[in-house]
C-alpha cells in the first residue's frame, strides 16, 4: 500500500523543533558528541586490571534490602 504525496511531506512538530534548534545553535551536535564520548566512549583497560577489578568485587546478598538478622 502506498501512502500519498501528502504524507512524504509530513514533519511532525517535534522533528521541526529539532531543526530550528540545531539550525540556530549548530555547537549542539559537537555537545552532543563530547558528552557521548565523556560517558560512552571509554579507553580499554588492560587484562590485570580487569582481572584485579573482578577479586575486589564484593559478592551481593540475594536480596540486598533485606538486613542481615
Amino acid at each position: 500500500m502506498k501512502l500519498s504525496k501528502q504524507h512524504d511531506r509530513y514533519e511532525s512538530e517535534h522533528t521541526l523543533f529539532i531543526k530550528k534548534l540545531k539550525e540556530a545553535n549548530p555547537e549542539i551536535e559537537v555537545g552532543q558528541r563530547e558528552g557521548r564520548a565523556l560517558l560512552w566512549e571509554k579507553a580499554p583497560t588492560a587484562l590485570s586490571e580487569q582481572q584485579r577489578n573482578a577479586e575486589s568485587r564484593v559478592k551481593q546478598q540475594a536480596y540486598v534490602y533485606q538486613n542481615k538478622l
